[in-house]
């Protein structure tokens, strides 16, 4: 790819720049989540949980495990984005807290390399939302739509358009 296309069609490559980072974070908590919601992965989690101090432990796994699942579907769709980015930035930073910040930045030690990395894109997009490229993009477009058919905004849709944006 030559200079001049990435110049020519910038709409496309800023349409595009957020399908990356939602897909892989998405992607990557929905198999964290369905690992923990697995019969043998709640089993093996609570221990886990439970010696970090999270007791009873079945419970907190399978609360951590249906809010990655729903966090990552969130993200691959780039529906609710946002709160699924903030859900994403409270599990990694407990992970980091109370499992890999004290072996160090290596991954290969478990530290908290690769936390850091989810954390980091989860915050990109607690900033910039989903991206034209999503379900909330579409979602958007038809309500101002037909906020534009009427030519007046209604409280109801004020309220609709600005839950939107909220949500991301």
């Amino acid at each position: 790819m030559n200079v001049a296309t990435l110049t020519e069609q910038p709409s496309i490559l800023k349409a595009a720049a957020l399908l990356p980072p939602r897909l892989s974070l998405g992607s990557t908590m929905v198999v964290h989540g369905v690992s923990k919601l697995r019969a043998e992965g709640t089993a093996q989690h609570a221990s886990l949980f439970e010696q970090l101090g999270f007791k009873p432990g079945k419970p907190w796994v399978i609360a951590t495990g249906v809010v990655e699942l729903l966090s990552g579907v969130s993200s691959i769709l780039g529906i609710a984005t946002r709160p699924a980015a903030l859900a994403v930035l409270v599990t990694q930073a407990i992970a980091v807290a109370k499992v890999h910040g004290s072996k160090g930045f290596d991954n290969t030690k478990g530290g908290f390399e690769f936390n850091l990395a989810l954390g980091a894109i989860a915050l990109g997009l607690l900033l910039r939302g989903p991206g034209p490229l999503s379900v909330h993009s579409a979602i958007e477009r038809r309500v101002k739509r037909k906020e534009l058919r009427r030519l007046r905004f209604l409280p109801r849709q004020r309220r609709r358009s600005v839950l939107l944006d909220v949500l991301g």
